[in-house]
């Protein structure tokens, strides 16, 4: 099962905004990503399916791989480039900085085994708020109110 790379460095867009298109094509096989990308309401969503794209081709010449459909993307990184600093006057004589950041991309795609079945085992927790908590302290004491009541 070969691992097909591709790199995009030094894009001109922030590692927060490109890691929200990032992350929906984070295990999705590759036709649907590069949909999803397509429609997809955020400048970084071109760089990104371009990048698909590129890892794509990468897999036929490279790989020889011919059957595409059983292309997922296994591995997207979305790490921080170099900073442009840039300097904005302000009031009073001072000067702001400005920091124009770029981003480093990696992708990672895999083939998929007939056999492999890929699901995502993740437990994402509830965050629990202030006023969760005492509607679920409140709704326990009713409860008890209510059986010691024999209700």
């Amino acid at each position: 099962m070969a691992e097909i790379k591709a790199k995009l460095n030094y894009l001109r867009i922030s590692p927060r905004k490109v890691r929200l298109a990032a992350d929906l094509m984070r295990n999705q096989k590759i036709r649907k990503a590069i949909k999803q990308l397509m429609f997809l309401n955020k400048r970084a969503a071109q760089p990104l399916k371009k990048l698909l794209e590129s890892a794509l081709a990468n897999a036929r010449n490279n790989f020889g791989i011919k059957d595409e459909s059983r292309l997922y993307v296994k591995e997207i990184k979305v790490n921080e480039g170099p900073m442009l600093k840039r300097f904005r006057p302000r009031a009073f004589g001072r000067a702001a900085m400005i920091r124009k950041k770029t981003s480093h991309i990696s992708l990672v795609l895999s083939e998929q085994e007939d056999n492999e079945v890929k699901k995502d085992n993740k437990i994402y927790p509830v965050r629990k708020t202030r006023n969760y908590v005492k509607k679920k302290i409140i709704g326990q004491k009713s409860l008890t109110k209510r059986l010691s009541n024999g209700i």
